[in-house]
């Protein structure tokens, strides 16, 4: 059924920075958008559904949204106050939806009786399973009094400035109802006819693997550009136990039970979320049963993959997974020029192989398990050109905090573009530290991250796979590309760099602390910390460490956990675990645990300090302390001093004991 017009009964509720407006709305009174000013901004998917919330994937969720929003110095949501507050309408500021590409937080909104957001801007993923889902979404704030007239609003309000295919997803109410139009021949799907024309890396891959029909499995157009809505072939389609469980529950409740996964083999899943989620559960939760309804994710998610014939990368016997999803994903399968999806938005990890990659929602992996393919409109490229060589002790991670405080990244200009990489830093990189740019995209707010395959990627996919290529037979972006813009960066003049707490846009280098910051953890592991360019930095700081005789402080927790059982094994290889060990160092396998607030590394007070190696930190993500961000050397560094420091500054307070040999990274 296409919807011609929307009506919207209930009340609006503002997001807004003050906490007294928020109680205002929830004890029952309606405000105007001139008192509820500020809105706020920049709100994460952590804040609309914190990380626990998500272990229900029904319309209980209805009972959950916003519990993590923080207003001012408060977090003034409680649970039932949207859905027993009558509201339809929410409102919010810019960037909407940042961080986690979780569905469960648009799915807990129209759960809780939303039925339209408004924001001065969306994050992509965000606003892309609104749409799935069947949510509404504008940037006009001129709707509101609109609504509250009781006027109908006609569904073009929605539509306008949308590709066809996306248009079409909104009138008809979602895309399930969509793809069964589609799969039954009721709906036109149009292709790109441009003449050629440059195109970008990225833009190259999708028109490659634009649908051309997909009973056939026709595939490619001559060109497409920014703007296109097409449906793209996927090389590889996974999902973790977070979202594998609901997505099986949403196909079934679309398409009936006895479904058929197109192209089984190219479908895979990771337990790999919530393995040590035991370990750091806090007693208010356990005691309300929250961990049996988190350990239903593991149950339904091994019963779906073993229906249907699906690749399950789970635990092991010694405790964690298989290894992370983005791990696993460039170690294992992804290849230069393919298309990746996965349900996390920390996909483009696997773009440093020069993939598109690319996160996605529960309801577009649900769909793309029966199509094969998955709905996308072309993005725009963003170029970061990394000119110069890093300093020593300067890595991926450093370049990356810097990038996100610069005036085009915070101001948004970047939002839902492929950040394309490429000039001399980025050259010398080895893939696993190109793969932290490319996952930390998410951070950007862009659509993917890629970087064009080169003699490095020829020598990863040789040395990890065994696979033999040609660098001739792979894409690069055409040397008169059309780039939304260019971002230059003199990578020589980096330094060190860490995050303040709240937000991983808040950057600045180690030398301009104008304090000491005494930590209490320690953390290194994570998809952007658990590598084997990783676990080699930090492995340099704890021999360091031992070599001049310095130990860990009685008081610090450093923890150090592997992306992976094929990095675990290549470090024992080299004899690092023994070193680590030795050093009191707490190993462990593979898991996101620290970086979702379930497993060890997170904290379990407010007045604890981190220093970790995930990739954000917004509040609650790791515990309710204060997380700051670095790379894995400065976390190492940092631990044996007890507080923030780089590996250099560490150094030099101990400027008359011999350096240890240098030696090659590995890589």
């Amino acid at each position: 059924m296409v919807r011609a017009s929307v009506s919207f009964p209930g009340r609006v509720l503002f997001l807004s920075q003050d906490p007294g407006v928020m109680r205002q709305q929830f004890a029952g009174g309606n405000v105007s958008l001139e008192t509820a000013l500020s809105l706020r901004d920049q709100i994460s998917t952590d804040e609309i559904t914190p990380a626990w919330v998500c272990y229900y994937f029904d319309k209980r969720l209805g009972d959950f949204p916003y519990l993590g929003l923080k207003c001012g110095s408060e977090f003034p949501v409680r649970e039932h106050a949207v859905s027993q507050g009558g509201f339809s309408v929410s409102v919010a500021g810019k960037r909407r939806g940042k961080g986690s590409s979780r569905e469960a937080s648009p799915y807990a909104e129209l759960s809780a009786g939303i039925r339209l957001v408004i924001a001065e801007s969306f994050e992509r993923i965000y606003l892309q399973n609104c749409q799935n889902l069947g949510l509404l979404a504008s940037t006009d704030f001129g709707l509101i009094e609109r609504i509250r007239s009781g006027e109908a609003i006609p569904i073009e309000a929605f539509t306008d400035g949308l590709d066809p295919i996306t248009a079409e997803i909104v009138r008809r109410g979602g895309l399930f109802a969509f793809n069964q139009a589609r799969l039954a021949g009721e709906v036109d799907v149009p292709t790109p006819t441009h003449s050629p024309r440059p195109m970008t890396l990225a833009e190259k891959i999708l028109a490659r693997a634009v649908v051309i029909n997909t009973v056939s499995g026709t595939l490619g157009v001559p060109c497409v550009q920014p703007g296109d809505g097409v449906f793209a072939k996927a090389h590889w389609r996974f999902s973790h136990e977070y979202v594998t469980p609901m997505a099986a529950s949403f196909l079934e409740s679309a398409m009936g039970t006895e479904i058929a996964i197109r192209d089984v083999g190219s479908v895979l899943a990771f337990r790999d979320h919530l393995t040590f989620l035991h370990h750091s559960m806090d007693p208010e939760h356990r005691k309300s049963g929250l961990l049996e309804v988190a350990q239903r994710l593991k149950t339904m998610q091994e019963t779906f993959t073993a229906k249907h014939g699906i690749r399950l990368h789970g635990e092991t016997s010694e405790g964690g997974s298989e290894g992370l999803c983005h791990s696993l994903m460039s170690e294992r399968y992804a290849l230069p020029g393919q298309v990746v999806v996965g349900t996390d938005s920390h996909t483009p990890h696997s773009g440093a192989l020069g993939c598109l990659a690319f996160g996605v929602g529960t309801t577009d992996i649900a769909n793309a398990w029966i199509t094969g393919d998955v709905r996308v409109t072309v993005p725009p490229t963003l170029r970061v050109r990394l000119n110069g060589r890093l300093r020593p002790g300067v890595y991926a991670k450093d370049v990356m905090l810097h990038l996100l405080r610069q005036g085009l990244i915070r101001e948004g200009g970047a939002i839902g573009h492929v950040i394309e990489y490429c000039g001399e830093a980025i050259a010398a990189m080895g893939t696993d530290e190109r793969a932290t740019l490319t996952n930390m995209a998410a951070e950007i707010g862009g659509f993917s991250g890629i970087v064009p395959p080169d003699q490095e990627t020829l020598r990863f996919i040789r040395e990890r796979r065994g696979i033999e290529a040609r660098i001739e037979d792979w894409m690069t972006s055409d040397p008169d590309a059309k780039f939304a813009h260019t971002l230059d960066i003199d990578c020589s003049t980096l330094e060190p760099m860490v995050a303040i707490p709240g937000d991983p846009g808040q950057g600045l280098s180690i030398s301009q602390l104008d304090r000491s910051v005494p930590i209490d953890i320690a953390y290194g592991g994570s998809c952007t910390g658990g590598k084997r360019e990783d676990i080699e930095r930090m492995f340099q700081v704890v021999a360091w460490a031992a070599e001049h005789g310095v130990t860990l402080p009685a008081h610090i927790h450093f923890i150090v956990q592997f992306g992976s059982e094929d990095v675990r094994h290549f470090a024992q290889a080299q004899g690092w675990i023994s070193v680590f060990e030795q050093a009191g160092v707490q190993l462990l396998g593979p898991g996101c645990g620290a970086c979702i607030n379930a497993g060890p590394g997170v904290s379990h007070r407010a007045d604890q300090v981190t220093i970790s190696a995930i990739n954000r930190n917004f509040p609650g993500r790791s515990g309710p302390g204060q997380v700051w961000l670095g790379s894995p050397e400065t976390v190492a560094a940092s631990a044996f001093a007890g507080r923030i420091m780089s590996f250099d500054q560490l150094k030099n307070q101990h400027p008359d004991q011999p350096e240890p040999a240098q030696t090659d990274p590995i890589i």
